[in-house]
């Protein structure tokens, strides 16, 4: 009798064990990560799978119930490499979803092979304004913003300082010309004028063939420079004997460059959705465990990776902690409002996030600035004016902003310009 039941318990725990096999499985979240991890990008994409990274190892690589299955790919910074590598996770890894990508350019040859595979892609970094305007992917989520869309409010920035005749000048691909763009349709709005716009080689280090086409006599100039753009072009035009205010995009001083530029980025007043200076409590939080982990400041790119977990977190909770559930989980990721470390985030009726655009002036702070361990006397994108909730539309219903052909090379055009 003794050795029946036994057989009796032995043969349901394997029936148990069988029925609940794939339940047990299908608590893995397999998510595959996108970076330049070596060539021109690769400092930057170290700083992109850094703040993923960092919210994972919070979180002892679980969301919930769900054991998360981290799998990085070197994309090199080629929008072709890009492709291959998100085609290698779905195929071989069978990711639930894939992050990442730097490049405007990429963003859209990854939203296309998230629609060809039916696989899921969350872009925190490309920012090109098409993927959630004119031309979005179906399987596509996006964290982070548009290049056009700090770019409107800092126009208006600038008016309001007196500013009336401003000379831009850009890295010579999409997001350059999305950017810049965008500045120049909204100060040309208000009634400034563009008076010369100047495309540098995308990776250009040597601005002598650039400087001379700027004129002088401007209010101000836009810059949106990339990578070690960053670094260069600032050092160049001040060496040049230029005096005039410095504006630029979101990468043009963000922190990923801040701790190797010198004075010259004193003044540098830039516009981003991030500043690692925010005095909001999860921001000094989250800068100061930065700090700690990777020692050098957080930076646009590692906030918005890291805020990039926290979101897809919240949307698996939605789905009942289905990874398999990808219609559902971007139907909930798209209705989630969450306080980031960055400020409150929710998802417009196209797909951006709406968010703060914060106006930064460089400073440089005697002292740890507010204990978080960053170095004494270090440059600061220190926040001057805040728009709060600013979408990729700006002042402008989305019907009306469509209606214009996207920001690019030739549009808007320089009607000012000499």
């Amino acid at each position: 009798m003794k050795k029946r039941c036994l057989v009796i318990i032995a043969a349901a725990a394997l029936a148990l064990a069988a029925t609940a096999g794939p339940a047990l499985a299908a608590k893995e979240l397999r998510i595959g990560f996108i970076a330049p991890m070596t060539g021109f990008f690769a400092a930057i994409g170290k700083d992109m799978a850094n703040g993923f990274k960092m919210y994972l190892a919070q979180n002892k690589s679980m969301m919930g119930p769900v054991k998360v299955k981290f799998i990085l790919e070197d994309s090199t910074g080629k929008p072709s490499v890009n492709r291959q590598k998100a085609i290698k996770l779905i195929r071989r890894d069978k990711v639930h979803m894939f992050v990442g990508g730097l490049l405007a350019s990429t963003g859209y040859a990854l939203g296309a092979v998230a629609d060809r595979f039916k696989t899921l892609y969350i872009s925190p970094v490309p920012a090109g304004d098409d993927m959630t305007q004119r031309k979005p992917p179906k399987y596509f989520l996006r964290s982070g913003f548009t290049s056009s869309q700090n770019s409107h409010p800092l126009a208006d920035y600038a008016y309001d300082q007196g500013y009336r005749r401003i000379v831009m000048i850009g890295a010579d691909y999409a997001f350059g010309y999305e950017t810049l763009g965008g500045f120049q349709r909204q100060f040309e709005r208000r009634g400034g004028k563009i008076i010369k716009k100047i495309w540098a080689k995308l990776g250009a280090k040597d601005f002598g063939p650039y400087l001379p086409q700027i004129p002088k006599d401007a209010d101000a100039i836009m810059a949106l420079m990339v990578g070690p753009m960053s670094l260069a072009f600032p050092k160049q035009f001040r060496a040049a004997g230029f005096k005039m205010p410095m504006l630029g995009g979101v990468t043009s001083a963000d922190e990923f460059v801040l701790p190797s530029m010198g004075d010259e980025a004193i003044g540098y007043v830039t516009s981003a959705q991030y500043s690692a200076a925010l005095t909001t409590d999860k921001n000094k939080a989250f800068v100061k465990e930065y700090q700690s982990r990777y020692g050098k400041m957080a930076s646009y790119y590692s906030e918005t990776t890291y805020t990039t977990g926290q979101w897809i977190r919240d949307a698996l909770e939605k789905v009942k902690w289905n990874p398999d559930d990808t219609a559902g989980f971007i139907r909930e990721f798209k209705k989630i409002r969450i306080t980031a470390v960055r400020g409150p985030l929710y998802i417009d009726s196209h797909g951006n996030v709406v968010q703060n655009s914060y106006v930064r002036k460089v400073q440089r702070v005697s002292g740890d600035r507010l204990g978080l361990g960053v170095k004494s006397n270090s440059l600061w994108n220190i926040v001057i004016k805040t728009y709060p909730a600013v979408s990729q539309f700006y002042k402008q219903t989305p019907e009306e902003f469509l209606k214009q052909p996207v920001y690019s090379k030739s549009f808007p055009g320089c009607k000012y310009c000499k």
